[in-house]
């Protein structure tokens, strides 16, 4: 199929679950704002850690997106979902009598975790060592398992075509999302929930990254610990959540007179076969996996003038990633404006690509890129790059990339613009 013949794929809806609460336009605004949602750790004892804190969802109540007693059930990554993926129908205005005249057979999730359901997988093993096997939930298997989130999703809702989770890590939802947009494409669906959630912030969640070494340690001051590209970075934050598009094709969003936020252009994935942590450093297959997204979306790099980059706070990876862009736009490099939304949210590892395009999104309506905060003192390799420091920015987005990449060399890049007729 030419780049003539690719169906058209707009975004109708979004959902987010994040520390920011769950309204899309109140996330994007306390971003605009420069806030940090970052904060101690609470929900369970920390004393020890040398890490205590966290871009944690606070005061989270699914209310009635979901059955009371499930909710209470299952693990807080399957609630994420639930919120954020019915919250992006609403927007996208699928009500139930709208969704009754939705050929449902054609209508699909690819929502993934990186983690799936740590909680529930924390405390059946601790029932299994200090009680007895007798005593594990029958809800086990079901609710750590990274497509339950979607799957439960389907059910209630009813959509019965195609229905996957994907799990590359941290760049866990821009692949859902560029596997979604190609069912479409490949007129498998016309309509598709995707994205991503992570609710990893729990004993054995924290203790993991702890043991890697990968999270910075300023307790003393959590809110300026989250610091992409800064000199004094000292690794990165965690965080939590769920972000979910609702994409479709333009044929069957303009049939049912959808609203329609931006425009899906196209995608990438590509793997560093490098390290199992660490990227590859001079940034060749992350600079790839950009030209091949901007040439399955069809537009000339000149076009592109935001990127939501990935941006950590981590030493190698921070670099990485500017080491590709400027290698891929050259001087073009210094006309695209950049910040990283992690520096206000932490890591949200699985979610944090769907949160992202979220953010991405807002820019190119709002016409305001949100700032990179805690940037006092840029690395030298920064230099010619607008990073959006620390205070918001008017900008007209023509073309925005949207960068996520994980452990294993998982590597995704997904561009998105406003729709034009």
């Amino acid at each position: 199929m030419t780049q003539t013949q690719k169906k058209r794929i707009v975004v109708t809806g979004m959902g987010v679950v994040s520390c920011f609460g769950n309204d899309v336009e109140a996330f994007y605004d306390q971003l605009l704002q420069g806030k940090s949602g970052v904060v101690p750790i609470q929900g369970f004892p920390v004393a020890d850690y040398p890490t205590r804190f966290a871009g944690v969802v606070r005061d989270f109540d699914p209310g009635e997106y979901m059955d009371k007693k499930q909710a209470r059930r299952v693990d807080p990554f399957i609630r994420y979902v639930m919120v954020a993926g019915k919250k992006a129908l609403e927007m996208g205005n699928l009500n139930q009598e709208a969704l009754e005249k939705l050929d449902r057979k054609r209508a699909g999730v690819i929502i993934g975790s990186g983690m799936g359901g740590m909680s529930v997988f924390y405390d059946g093993v601790d029932t299994l060592l200090n009680k007895t096997y007798r005593r594990l939930t029958p809800f086990f298997v079901p609710f750590i398992i990274t497509n339950m989130g979607g799957a439960l999703l389907a059910i209630d809702i009813g959509f019965e075509g195609p229905n996957y989770s994907i799990s590359t890590a941290c760049a866990t939802s821009n692949y859902c999302i560029h596997a979604a947009a190609q069912q479409i494409r490949e007129g498998k669906a016309d309509v598709m929930l995707c994205g991503g959630a992570e609710a990893p912030i729990n004993p054995i969640g924290l203790a993991g990254f702890v043991a890697i070494k990968a999270l910075s340690t300023r307790n003393d001051d959590p809110t300026k610990a989250s610091r992409p590209w800064d000199q004094n970075r000292d690794g990165f934050v965690m965080g939590e959540g769920a972000g979910v598009l609702l994409l479709e094709s333009l044929e069957h969003a303009l049939a049912r007179g959808a609203p329609i936020y931006a425009e899906y252009l196209g995608g990438a994935v590509n793997c560093d076969a490098h390290h199992m942590t660490d990227p590859r450093q001079d940034g060749e297959t992350v600079g790839r996996c950009i030209e091949e997204a901007l040439a399955d979306a069809g537009v000339a790099k000149e076009r592109v003038n935001y990127i939501n980059a990935h941006a950590t706070s981590t030493q190698a990876g921070d670099l990485c990633e500017i080491n590709a862009i400027r290698k891929i736009f050259g001087p073009h490099a210094n006309n695209i404006k950049m910040n990283s939304t992690k520096s206000m949210t932490g890591h949200c590892l699985g979610a944090a690509g769907g949160i992202e395009a979220v953010a991405t999104i807002q820019a190119i309506r709002t016409g305001k890129l949100h700032p990179t905060i805690n940037l006092d003192t840029p690395e030298p390799l920064l230099e010619g790059f607008d990073v959006i420091p620390n205070h918001a920015k008017e900008h007209t987005v023509d073309v925005a990339l949207s960068n996520s990449f994980g452990f294993g060399g998982h590597n995704s890049t997904i561009a998105f613009a406003g729709y034009k007729p």
